[in-house]
């Protein structure tokens, strides 16, 4: 019986432990900003680069 109940015991702080869990809320944190970022990147990219493109125009006039 006394197994039983350490083993028990010992399965309960093993659900308890949430380290794993934390790190994949954080690995999903981090592709979702990556995601957000390369579209961000990709929709301002063209405007961005006419943008600096003006600029260096200017500046070499």
């Amino acid at each position: 019986m006394l197994t039983v109940m350490s083993e028990l015991a010992a399965r309960w702080e093993s659900f308890k432990d949430e380290r794993g869990a934390s790190m994949v809320e954080y690995a999903l944190l981090v592709v979702l900003i990556a995601i957000i970022a390369v579209l961000a990147i990709t929709f301002a990219g063209n405007q961005v680069s006419e943008t600096f493109s003006e600029i260096g125009s200017a500046l070499n006039n």
